[in-house]
């Protein structure tokens, strides 16, 4: 990108297309409910943030699906993101492809109605070694404590699923591809051989260091990935967002025709985009507290609407500000869930 902030993306614009945009992660299937703070206590939450659970966590998802008004939705961050992206594009249906791993079940059945049904053109490894995976988003007020049991999107292998030539003719046909941080713990090879593609062929490669957790416990894996991220995203649960942008601006990167940006999103707080070494704040839309329902879906929703403006080759504030826009209609619903169509120009 060069400094006027043109096209991210080089050559003439082109019309949407099936599988333009690549998404690959960990599909759950979130579980939600209003908590109280002795439920965070006795299973020890934090009333804001993402973990992946423990032993001492298996009660808790027996325990939350007793909860009265429990509410069921397709989730996992990256098929979110993708799900909105869709959602925003509207036509062609498909342009949002999906890659991930399942259970042979009921809740790997609905994943699959679900990803239909927001015309994702989903491709799951189904096994039956593990149940389809789940998360609980423990809610609190405006907080949600989210307790991942990825179970089966644990079980994503490379050379049963990425790498068959049906799957990996569907990666070819991207231009834009989105990565999660959270698929870290799963299949670093798999987002290696992804990211190098794209890097190969001057495509935009784009990352999110997603949870704390990430960056502490799995930085050699993300040090792997980072030569090749065009796009990193991150948000308010990173300590120190400036220095974390400047740092990561300076790590080597495989593909010099593009500038590295850094896009980080702080609640209600204005999102810091840096390329090269000029910082940018985009302020976010305005909403009064009283219409936030669950900010669940936030963090996935912005991106989801960066992603829709970046696959039609929209400059950066036009990515932001459709970010911004998908992340303040999520946030007035449970889950991540969206209307009908957006209304967005």
């Amino acid at each position: 990108m060069s400094e006027e902030g043109p096209n991210m993306l080089t050559g003439r614009k082109t019309a949407l297309s099936e599988n333009m945009l690549f998404g690959m992660g960990n599909p759950l299937l979130d579980i939600s409910a209003v908590v109280d703070k002795d439920f965070l206590d006795k299973f020890g939450l934090k009333p804001n943030d993402q973990i992946l659970a423990e032993d001492r966590h298996k009660a808790l998802f027996e325990e939350i699906v007793k909860r009265n008004k429990v509410e069921y939705h397709a989730g996992g961050s990256t098929q979110n993101s993708v799900k909105i992206a869709q959602w925003m594009l509207q036509k062609p249906h498909k342009v949002a492809t999906f890659f991930g791993c399942i259970g042979k079940d009921r809740f790997g059945e609905i994943l699959k109605k679900k990803a239909e049904e927001a015309h994702v053109d989903a491709h799951y490894y189904e096994q039956n070694e593990e149940p389809t995976g789940t998360c609980a988003a423990c809610i609190t007020g405006d907080n949600r404590s989210l307790v991942a049991n990825l179970a089966a999107a644990n079980c994503y292998k490379k050379e049963k699923h990425l790498d068959l030539d049906s799957n990996w003719e569907l990666v070819k046909k991207a231009k834009v591809y989105y990565i999660a941080g959270f698929f870290l713990t799963v299949s670093p090879e798999s987002i290696v051989k992804v990211a190098r593609h794209a890097s190969d062929k001057n495509k935009i490669f784009c990352m999110n260091l997603s949870a704390p957790f990430i960056s502490q416990f799995f930085k050699e894996p993300l040090m792997k990935v980072m030569p090749y991220v065009d796009i990193l995203f991150g948000n308010e649960t990173t300590d120190d967002i400036a220095e974390i942008a400047k740092k990561t601006q300076n790590l080597p990167k495989e593909n010099t025709k593009r500038q590295r940006v850094v896009v980080f999103t702080q609640g209600k707080d204005d999102t810091v985009a840096t390329v090269g070494d000029r910082v940018t704040m985009f302020p976010v839309l305005d909403i009064d507290q009283n219409d936030i329902v669950d900010t669940n879906g936030a963090g996935d929703a912005f991106v989801g609407g960066f992603l829709s403006a970046l696959v039609q080759e929209h400059a950066l504030e036009e990515c932001i500000r459709a970010g911004h826009y998908a992340a303040n209609v999520i946030i007035r619903r449970v889950g991540c869930t969206f209307p009908e169509k957006p209304d967005y120009h």
